[in-house]
């Protein structure tokens, strides 16, 4: 069980003893960072308790109807939510509450994946509280939740908590084998980024001849001129400086990661982006050389 789910080892014995001994609850919330495998637990779980064959929940090839319509994305008793937009509606919650009140198709029970349900708003909140207090015996909902913050007492009271660590870097490059260890850094325990990095390992590598260039004290004309990439790639530049401040970390220049740090938080306040980059390596120039910066 949960075989092929890399990571949180302490869930997975909790979630399986769940099952064994029949304690399942009416309502579970998910939490931890995106990218850590959260949704994945979810499903696998939903599949074992809503299988016809409990005493065979070990084998992971069930020929149950209930086991062999989930993994052909055609159970009708398993339901996934999804924000609409940027968030979850009270229209999509009530809509849930009226299927909820149907009784399972073809399966033990009926399990509702509720993903990012910190976006639900206040009255979303509330409305699916009705739900929570009162739900049928055979309806399992689990929120999916990597904000607990924005999420309302009276529903984390009527859930079970299971908490989600990040991933280890041993586990994300069990995953993504090819990530070298500084990106690997850059990930901080999560996989949302992992497709987008992997594919950029060419543009990260050239984020390290940038450095290799300012280690050697070269001058501001070659520091622009190498640094074109900087200039580019506006959509992926918060990730390009947390690597770059991956590796001035490393090389212990503080310094230049507080330079680093002051022009994310200028992009981030919507400056104009050619004089974010033009501020970042016009800082670093004059600290590695106007000011004798000692690596």
């Amino acid at each position: 069980m949960f075989k092929n789910i890399v990571g949180n080892q302490k869930v997975k014995e909790y979630l399986k003893t769940s099952i064994e001994t029949r304690n399942i609850s009416h309502s579970y919330m998910f939490i931890g960072k995106s990218g850590i495998g959260k949704k994945l637990f979810a499903k696998e779980f939903a599949k074992k308790i809503m299988c016809l064959n409990y005493e065979k929940m070990d084998e992971e090839d069930c020929k149950c109807e209930s086991c062999i319509k989930f993994e052909t994305n055609s159970n009708p008793d398993y339901i996934e939510i999804f924000p609409d937009g940027k968030t979850l509606k009270i229209d999509q919650i009530r809509k849930m509450q009226e299927k909820i009140a149907e009784k399972p198709i073809i399966s033990n029970r009926k399990v509702y994946v509720i993903d990012n349900a910190d976006l639900m708003n206040e009255e979303s909140q509330n409305c699916l509280l009705k739900t929570l207090e009162e739900p049928p015996e055979y309806a399992v909902i689990i929120l999916v939740v990597s904000n607990e913050s924005k999420i309302l007492s009276t529903i984390k009271s009527r859930c079970i908590l299971v908490k989600f660590n990040p991933l280890s870097s041993d586990e994300i490059k069990t995953i993504v084998p090819n990530l070298s260890d500084d990106f690997v850094k850059i990930l901080e325990g999560s996989l949302e980024n992992s497709e987008n990095i992997e594919e950029k390992q060419n543009q990260y590598m050239q984020i390290n001849e940038i450095v290799d260039l300012i280690g050697k004290k070269c001058s501001l004309a070659e520091l622009f001129n190498k640094s074109e990439l900087l200039y580019s790639n506006k959509d992926d530049i918060i990730n390009i400086l947390e690597y770059l401040n991956v590796i001035f970390f490393e090389k212990k220049w503080i310094s230049l990661v507080e330079i680093v740090e002051k022009t994310k938080q200028k992009i981030i306040s919507n400056n104009n982006y050619d004089m974010c980059i033009d501020y970042l390596l016009m800082h670093i120039w004059e600290e590695v050389n106007e000011k004798n910066y000692r690596s």
